[in-house]
């Protein structure tokens, strides 16, 4: 049976694959939610307000 030149299964990459893209959704639901703060409340945290707006709306999704 042969396997892939990295070594790693079809089930593995398919998982590690599954894996990404919900934490890629992750990052975006919880740039989405820090939006809703003010931006004092943004900079008192160390978050940057144009980084997050680009984090939220990045997607490789059509819908």
């Amino acid at each position: 049976m042969a396997t892939n030149p990295t070594g790693h299964g079809f089930f593995r990459n398919a998982i590690g694959a599954m894996m990404a893209a919900r934490e890629r959704q992750a990052s975006r639901y919880v740039a989405g939610a820090l939006l809703r703060y003010d931006d004092a409340t943004l900079l008192a945290n160390g978050y940057d307000r144009a980084e997050l707006e680009k984090r939220a709306s990045a997607s490789s999704y059509p819908f």
